[in-house]
């Protein structure tokens, strides 16, 4: 054996074995011998390239192929080097040399790799198939076969080529990821999960892996093992956006909205801008009560290339921010209006429809929430008191009509359609079938996707009630119906609506389904005040807390309950605690409890003294929960109708004592409420006599409040039929 062939054996030993330092030296040593030893200078290259040097293993290699031109796996190497450094024409020339001296699978392979680079797919399906004419089953022509087929959309063919390849190499961790995530992109995530498990446990360091998985399993609703392995991923990469989004997105379908906040805001610092973690953020924000933070995102993401989905949320939650006012709700919602709906059918005069005075009017009500009897108590005491003599009653509803069991009074001639996975277009021509001379929406924004239906204009008047506190936006509603508390004459410019007042407030109500009975003032066991509130986590915000927190600093033996669906949430606990105390308020005096079923729910009213209310988005429905279990609610007029709904619920409720004229003295009221002796005997009384005074008052007035409401009903409707008469519609 010669000293060289000895030197070339142990530098292929030291190669093959991985010790790349070694074998280089023993190359080189060899070449020092003869520097014409292609082998040799061929291998020093692939050293090179092993290591990353790649314009040195050019260079080697080239000198190799000099002087032996026709060696083929030379000049294949020497693309895969030119591949490496970005040469791709030298690439494909040295590829297609390589194939003309000796054609392998491993160079028709190389070369659709590079095709694939280029954009040229189909030149590398072409190129991979060849490859496979000359060794059918190769597990890598294959695996590159699949990827290019996913490339075209081929979806069927790309699954068919990576399970041939798994059936070469079972163990081929990159065809099984290739499976899983093709699977996934075909929403088959129980297969993916099955495919990307296995891949994962091959390749445990990948990120990518396991945040594939990790959307798997998100796709199969197990989020608990997604989070699990989205942190898996973090760990393996922790500048990974992808995973931080993805984590964050988990996070939120388990409601578990401060922990989503983090994750959002971490991928936007990898990765911005990304309009749909900034959208994302926004929702995990509001959720926690941060609205004006909430807004700054949504209308960044709106800025992105796809706004209509946060330009819709913006219009939505905007009249709850605090830095809003009347001029931005209106433009946030006709924005939405101008640029994501269509256009508004003209109107139309409904040939054959006009009534004489004498006929019954078909009056049509619209609601996702009919089976909520505790929401919609206002609407069920009017709809209980319609006179069906003059009126005939319909209910669309997108609920079944088997849950409109409490609140409702079915009576003969009333109507319920159901309408849940029905179209807009396809409601639409229902209501004109029925006839429906006045439709009447209920859901406002809290069902956007319903908006669109009065756009198409199917009854002759159409009207926004209920669940309204800001104009629509929308061209297509004639009137809203608020009062004189809610919509002061100088903000209707603010409305693109007509404004319609009843008498007292739009928001009479009926309790006629099962509550618990009042309870004592826990003050009056001779202890502190309890103040509390059981509004949506959504509407405390950042301004309410400092309100809070100033009654409860300036009443120091006081305490707060709290009870909300958010506060389910540990992550949410935490952060509510955490405001609180950078305002000075111990954790222990303020009690945090999470959702319990309704009358549970109202029960809570017995361990509080005063309600105090949120702002700028009132309670509503918890204000009126609250007084029926005889606790009084602090509250204070602002600046728009979502800020008067408890103003306008409490002067018609006779409890105008507990109606603060701003946020001052919204504070000063309950700090006094607290401190003064009297209160307890104050509270007892009222307590006491809370729900009899109620039924005498204006806000139970619901028979009033229908005729009011009929009479609006008949004065639109007759302003339709002849629009030259008479003024606008009032109570």
């Amino acid at each position: 054996m010669t000293a060289e062939h000895e030197l070339l054996q142990r530098a292929q030993r030291d190669h093959r074995a991985g010790r790349l330092p070694e074998a280089a030296a023993s190359y080189r040593e060899l070449l020092a011998v003869n520097p014409h030893h292609a082998e040799a200078l061929y291998l020093l290259g692939v050293v090179a390239y092993q290591t990353g040097e790649h314009d040195r293993a050019a260079e080697l290699i080239r000198r190799a192929t000099s002087i032996s031109p026709d060696e083929s796996r030379y000049h294949n190497m020497l693309g895969l080097v030119r591949m490496a450094a970005g040469d791709r024409p030298a690439a494909g020339e040295s590829f297609e040399r390589a194939i003309v001296l000796e054609p392998t699978c491993e160079s028709f392979v190389n070369l659709g790799v590079l095709r694939n680079q280029q954009g040229r797919v189909d030149e590398a399906i072409a190129a991979y198939r060849q490859g496979l004419a000359l060794a059918p089953g190769d597990p890598d022509a294959l695996y590159n076969l699949g990827n290019a087929q996913r490339a075209t959309g081929a979806a069927d063919d790309a699954l068919d080529s990576f399970r041939r390849a798994l059936q070469g190499a079972p163990q081929h961790a990159h065809a099984l990821a290739a499976l899983g995530q093709t699977l996934q992109a075909s929403q088959r995530s129980a297969e993916a999960a099955v495919a990307l498990e296995r891949a994962a446990s091959l390749l445990p360091d990948d990120a990518g892996l396991h945040c594939d998985l990790g959307d798997a399993r998100l796709g199969v609703g197990q989020l608990e093992g997604a989070i699990t392995e989205y942190r898996r991923a973090l760990q393996c990469d922790p500048r990974m956006a992808r995973a931080w989004y993805s984590h964050g997105w988990a996070e939120t379908q388990r409601t578990e909205y401060a922990a989503a906040a983090a994750c959002f805001t971490k991928a936007l610092e990898l990765a911005a801008p990304w309009p749909e973690a900034e959208h994302n953020l926004g929702r995990a924000l509001f959720e926690l009560g941060h609205v004006n933070d909430a807004v700054h995102h949504f209308r960044r993401a709106a800025a992105g290339p796809h706004p209509e989905l946060p330009r819709l949320t913006l219009a939505v939650v905007i009249p709850g921010s605090s830095e809003a006012d009347n001029h931005t709700v209106l433009e946030a919602r006709r924005s939405w209006v101008e640029h994501d709906l269509p256009p508004a059918a003209p109107a139309r005069r409904f040939a054959g429809r006009m009534r004489p005075d004498a006929q019954r009017l078909r009056i049509g009500y619209v609601s996702s929430f009919f089976h909520r009897p505790n929401w919609m108590k206002p609407v069920w005491a009017l709809i209980n008191h319609h006179d069906r003599r003059q009126f005939e009653i319909h209910l669309f509803a997108d609920s079944p009509a088997a849950s409109l069991r409490d609140g409702y009074h079915p009576q003969d001639g009333d109507h319920v359609h159901e309408i849940a996975d029905r179209s807009n277009d396809d409601v639409a021509g229902k209501i004109e079938r029925c006839g429906i001379d006045v439709l009447v929406d209920l859901n406002g924004y809290s069902k956007p996707n319903r908006l669109p239906l009065f756009q198409l204009r199917p009854a002759p008047v159409v009207v926004g009630w209920f669940n309204m506190f800001a104009t629509t936006g929308m061209p297509s509603f004639d009137y809203l119906i608020g009062d004189d508390e809610v919509i002061p004459p100088e903000e209707e410019q603010y409305y693109c609506e007509t404004i319609v007042r009843v008498p007292g407030s739009y928001l009479t109500f009926d309790v006629s389904y099962p509550v618990p009975d009042v309870s004592s003032a826990p003050c009056a066991m001779g202890g502190p005040i309890t103040f509390g509130c059981l509004a949506s986590q959504y509407k405390i915000t950042s301004e309410v807390i400092a309100a809070w927190s100033a009654i409860l600093d300036a009443a120091p033996d006081s305490t707060l309950v709290l009870r909300n669906a958010g506060l389910a949430s540990p992550g949410t606990r935490r952060v509510l605690h955490a405001e609180l105390d950078q305002h000075g308020i111990a954790p222990e005096r303020v009690h945090l409890l999470g959702p319990v079923e309704h009358v549970e729910f109202l029960r809570t009213y017995g361990q509080i003294d005063i309600a105090l209310d949120t702002f700028p988005y009132n309670g509503g429905t918890t204000t009126t929960e609250a007084i029926w279990q005889g606790v009084p609610v602090v509250a204070f007029r602002g600046d728009r109708w979502a800020s008067r709904t408890s103003a306008s619920i409490l002067r018609a409720a006779g409890l105008g004592e507990f109606l603060a004229a701003d946020v001052n003295a919204f504070v000063s009221l309950a700090i006094d409420l607290a401190r003064s002796p009297a209160t307890p005997d104050r509270l007892a009384s009222v307590r006491r006599e809370m729900r009899e005074r109620l039924r005498h008052s204006s806000v139970c007035d619901t028979k009033g409040f229908a005729r009011n409401m009929e009479r609006i009903y008949r004065q639109m409707y007759d302003r339709w039929r002849d629009p030259s008469g008479g003024a606008r519609p009032r109570a």
